[in-house]
């Protein structure tokens, strides 16, 4: 893990450059791909599994009765930590529904909103390295809350062609019973078009590598939404001496671990915790099992050594993070400052874990800077905004004369007339 110390500002973007390919080079390779599948169905599916997850696999669909044992196949302890993390992550999205709005603009002009439900979602869980339960908690919970009619959750099959029990319970904690054994570019193609086998969604979840993550953009092309550009995991951190060395490497290596294509960033006033964190980071290094993943994705990334905290801030707004760790004695001055982040863990006592599991927060957050305009999911995710108006006949004799004339300015007569008809009658 490199460290560069006081760097120029107009260096700050190379520096903080992500270990990711752009979108222009996978683009051709994902449309093939989604061609394919668009025309061939399952079939596709069953080659493009067997080439990219070395599985030869014909029937998709996980059996309810596979979902229901799920439970009998997980500890008791593994099972309680589970239903610890999703009534937490319930508690904190139930929290998020909002009454109808409704407002009257002006006497007899009734104007308001409300919240629909999307019908269909596809959740995307990744599975290749580890099985991320926790994703499906995360996205499940929301959908089951906005009260979406149909969920179709797809996750790549392991080796021994199943589906890791913690995450068939996390599902059925979520009331999901739609669920297929594919991944990658494929399960994205799959929810976008349909197949034989998988339903076609309106709107697909759930973060991916690279290819996932162009996939689903490439899926916009085809009337599909996506939840936002969700690539590999990232984290900065921003600390000064009140900071600990070995909670800092602990953050640092839990996204590391991640994936390859993973990147961490240590934003720092001390030189001594910098050192620290390095020393902490090459021993706690060596106690992971997913060491040579964490190692590589170490290599791409790099500890900052910086005069003021408020360089730090700003080197964090600019790099736009998807998860932010502010370790300083001055907290709230630079958490108020925050401007760019997908989620923000405060205090040295609040390890990013919390929030990847159980504290509440979602952990499906934007990467590669898209935290400058977009939000990690949320239960708005899940739903659609419809507006509605009710003009009663003083309202339409008080606000018309303002559409005409507006109507006319516009030169759109008809615009005008659906008026004027109406106030002659009143």
């Amino acid at each position: 893990m490199k460290t560069i110390t006081n760097p120029k500002k107009s260096t700050w973007k190379e520096i903080l450059k992500r270990p990711t390919q752009d979108y222009a080079a996978l683009e051709n390779d994902v449309k093939a791909i989604f061609e394919d599948i668009k025309s061939h169905g399952d079939n596709s599916i069953i080659k493009y599994t067997e080439l990219f997850d070395g599985v030869r696999i014909a029937d998709f669909s996980v059996e309810e009765s596979s979902i229901e044992n799920a439970e009998n196949n997980i500890s008791k302890e593994l099972k309680n930590a589970i239903d610890v993390a999703y009534d937490n992550i319930y508690k904190f999205h139930e929290a998020q529904q909002k009454n109808t709005l409704c407002v009257e603009t002006q006497k007899g002009v009734e104007c308001w909103q409300a919240s629909k439900p999307i019908e269909k979602v596809g959740l995307y869980i990744p599975g290749g390295t580890a099985p991320l339960f926790s994703s499906i908690l995360m996205l499940g919970i929301p959908a089951q809350i906005a009260g979406c009619k149909e969920v179709i959750m797809v996750t790549p099959p392991g080796k021994e062609q199943n589906i890791h029990p913690a995450m068939l319970y996390a599902a059925k904690c979520c009331g999901i019973n739609n669920i297929f054994k594919v991944g990658g570019i494929q399960a994205i193609a799959a929810l976008t078009f349909g197949t034989e086998t998988i339903p076609k969604v309106y709107k697909i979840f759930g973060p991916g590598n690279q290819y996932v993550t162009v996939a689903k953009q490439v899926a916009t092309s085809y009337d599909v939404s996506i939840d936002m550009p969700a690539g590999p995991s990232e984290l900065m951190v921003l600390a000064d001496d009140s900071a600990k060395p070995a909670y800092l490497a602990s953050d640092l290596l839990s996204q590391a671990e991640h994936g390859i294509d993973s990147q961490v960033v240590l934003v720092t006033t001390s030189k001594e915790i910098a050192e620290r964190t390095k020393e902490e980071i090459e021993k706690q290094l060596n106690d992971l099992p997913r060491k040579n993943i964490a190692q590589k994705a170490i290599e791409n990334s790099v500890m900052i050594i910086v005069d003021h905290i408020k360089t730090a801030l700003d080197l964090s707004n600019l790099y736009s993070p998807e998860h932010l760790i502010v370790c300083v004695e001055n907290e709230e001055e630079i958490v108020s400052g925050i401007t760019n982040a997908g989620s923000v863990f405060i205090g040295n006592y609040t390890p990013e874990s919390a929030g990847d599991y159980a504290s509440g927060t979602n952990h499906t957050l934007p990467t590669n800077a898209f935290a400058r305009q977009y939000s990690g999911v949320n239960l708005d995710s899940f739903c659609k905004k419809i507006t509605y108006q009710k003009i009663t006949k003083s309202g339409l004799k008080a606000l018309g004369k303002h559409i005409e004339i507006m109507a006319e300015a516009e030169e759109l007569f008809a615009h005008k007339n659906a008026v004027s008809l109406r106030l002659k009658d009143i």
